[in-house]
């Protein structure tokens, strides 16, 4: 433990304790009925306080978090913009373009269409936002609360699965893709593979439970117009949108410039375009259209909990306890697979965000350069393994408040699912790996 002589056992404790306990009340969000964003913050200014008044040396605390708070901030502006562009769509019935083309009686070959295109939705938006729209369609297409609570768990793999091999995809994924981790074209080729079996193995097995049986559909509600949006508007802002979305990977391999720069250049074209295609309307037509009301609607207490985690997880790093601890698993496991894997388990239980944060303080670029075995399979695990439990997500959690999903029925019906399709994914990505090797 020699990284951590420059600071004293009993600051270094503290450090841990109140860690471990702004954790605890993450993980615990639902009991406690305090929402995690705030337990993050107090976590986070807790942490450089402790840290600060123990160093002593204001300049050096002040350079090391202008230097965390601008890793964090890319990854925040990042989310903003894409969230925002999808709220725009969202606004526009966009998602309609998509959802109005599936036409089934069969409740499995709609289980099949459900799952495909909510695992490369996914890959374009990210997999909160999927799960929200694929739920809010499934409330169109089923009647049954009990179809609906099946679909809703095929629906949280699919949505994490898809997540897992798309730069934009998922948070954890970004965060690897924005610190130089992992870059666009590789993790797409390498993890692309062990996520679809992830999600395709669950869903055989639930499509083969459901054979046979009819979707039974809800009664049509005849006022239910779209007043405020033209087709031409509709589909304009769902392809240019998306075209946004998928160009920023592309926008940063040519400009070497990092992913926030190339979210904030399309959202400024959406905004522009947006302007000029209902400049026309009156006023009180326009305004739930307008990019100024989708930023309204975008989750600022999601955005506002990353800056806390990743702030919390800086001061690990900057005192050397994460490099430690990495010692200490290299030490005791020795297995880099197994490792992950743990990592993976693990993030069905607590957030996979603080996870994949900490695991990137732990391991440095210079251990494990850019694409390397390590962050790929990290990118894939910490992406999949949220579906375990309905806790273990952002798709979980949206999907367990907007059905009313019990822990324990999740538990029983949906993660045994879950696991075998994350190990059978995680054996294939091994497979994988060891033959292109």
């Amino acid at each position: 433990m020699h990284q951590l002589s420059g600071h004293s056992p009993f600051v270094l404790a503290a450090l841990i304790t109140i860690f471990v306990i702004a954790y605890a009340a993450i993980a615990l969000e639902h009991p406690l009925k305090i929402n995690k964003s705030g337990s993050a913050l107090v976590g986070a200014g807790l942490l450089w306080t402790i840290y600060a008044v123990s160093v002593g040396d204001a300049r050096l605390v002040s350079e090391q978090l202008g230097e965390s708070l601008m890793g964090t901030a890319q990854i925040v502006f990042f989310l903003m913009g894409a969230m925002t562009i999808v709220e725009v769509v969202d606004a526009h019935h966009g998602f309609d373009v998509i959802t109005t083309r599936i036409k089934t009686t069969q409740l499995s070959t709609l289980m099949w269409l459900v799952g495909f295109v909510t695992f490369f939705l996914s890959a374009i938006l990210d997999n909160l936002t999927t799960t929200i729209v694929m739920i809010s369609l499934m409330r169109k297409l089923l009647a049954k609360h009990d179809d609906r609570l099946f679909f809703a768990g095929i629906i949280v793999i699919a949505a994490n699965s898809g997540g897992a091999w798309s730069p934009i995809g998922d948070v954890t994924t970004t965060m690897l893709w924005i610190g130089g981790q992992v870059t666009s074209l590789a993790i797409v080729k390498g993890v692309l593979l062990p996520s679809l079996v992830s999600m395709l193995v669950p869903l055989a097995i639930v499509a083969y439970v459901l054979r046979g049986q009819r979707v039974v559909a809800p009664a049509q509600d005849k006022h239910n117009a779209r007043q405020h949006t033209s087709v031409f508007r509709r589909n304009l802002m769902f392809f240019l949108g998306l075209s946004i979305l998928v160009a920023v990977p592309v926008f940063k391999t040519v400009t070497h410039l990092p992913p926030f720069m190339g979210i904030l250049f399309g959202l400024g074209i959406l905004w522009v375009v947006g302007d000029l295609v209902h400049r026309n309307m009156d006023e009180r037509s326009r305004q739930p259209l307008t990019l100024v009301h989708a930023m309204s609607r975008i989750d600022m207490a999601s955005l506002v909990f990353f800056i806390g985690i990743l702030l919390s997880v800086a001061t690990l790093e900057h005192t050397h306890i994460l490099t430690a601890l990495a010692h200490w698993l290299d030490k005791t496991i020795g297995h880099q697979s197994v490792i992950v894997m743990l990592i993976g388990v693990a993030s069905a239980i607590v957030d996979n965000v603080p996870l994949v944060a900490a695991a990137m303080g732990m391991y440095s670029l210079a251990q494990y350069p850019p694409d390397h075995f390590f962050w790929e399979f990290l990118a894939y695990c910490a992406g999949t393994g949220g579906s375990i439990l309905i806790i273990g997500s952002a798709a979980g959690v949206a999907a367990m408040g907007l059905e009313k999903i019990h822990f324990f029925w999740y538990v029983k019906k949906i993660s045994g699912l879950a696991l075998v399709g994350y190990l059978a994914g995680a054996g294939v990505y091994l497979i994988q790996h060891q033959l292109l090797l």
